[in-house]
Parts: C-alpha cells; sequence; structure tokens
C-alpha cells in the first residue's frame, strides 16, 4: 500500500477529484493548508498600504491506494492538477505499513 500527499492550488480540486473517479479511486481526506515555493508570495496593496503575502492558500490531498494503484493515481492528479504555471504543487509517494477500518477491523487492503 501507498500513501499519496499532493499539494494542489484549490480551484484544482473538483478536476481532481473527478479525475481520480474516473480510474476508479474513492476516499481521500482533503486539508486546507498555506505555503510557498519557488513563487514565494507576492506583495499586495491595501488602503494605499502594501504587504507581503508570504504563504500562498493550498490543498493537501491525502489517499492510500494499493500497489496497482499507485501510477493511475499519480497520473489522474497531475492530468488534472497541471496549469503549466509556477505553484502547481507536488506529489508525495510513501510506503504505509498497515491499514486498519475501525468499524469492522479489516485489515490491508481489504480496509481500503
Amino acid at each position: 500500500m501507498k500513501k499519496i500527499e499532493a499539494v494542489i492550488k484549490p480551484f484544482k480540486l473538483d478536476e481532481v477529484k473527478e479525475a481520480l473517479q474516473e480510474v476508479g479511486l474513492q476516499g481521500m481526506t482533503v486539508l486546507e493548508a498555506k505555503g510557498f515555493g519557488r513563487q514565494k508570495g507576492h506583495t499586495e496593496l491595501y488602503r494605499g498600504a502594501e504587504y507581503v503575502v508570504d504563504f500562498l492558500p493550498k490543498l493537501k490531498i491525502e489517499l492510500v491506494v494499493t500497489d496497482e494503484q499507485v501510477d493511475a493515481a499519480l497520473e489522474a492528479i497531475q492530468t488534472a492538477a497541471k496549469t503549466g504555471k509556477i505553484g502547481d504543487g507536488k506529489i508525495f509517494v510513501s510506503t504505509v505499513e498497515q491499514a486498519i477500518r475501525i468499524r469492522t477491523g479489516e485489515a490491508g487492503d481489504s480496509a481500503l
């Protein structure tokens, strides 16, 4: 099993969700986040005063998939989240040792 964490632009969430559903994946956790990478924020003007917005709004999507589903999930996220501009985000993949469904006690791939 693998855990996929993707940091994306907020307005891309619906497209990513639909793309994941099209490849047969369901269930994800979405967290609101703030951060910056190479884009390093920007300056804004408010009531005549200029200020720096260091952290930009992002969404972090987390999902755990079977080893066979990883490539399809990565392709779906990458295609749906891409705008071609700086700040599109990143995807991280890590190994999951165990998963247990609390309600039924199922473990492993069947718990997903």
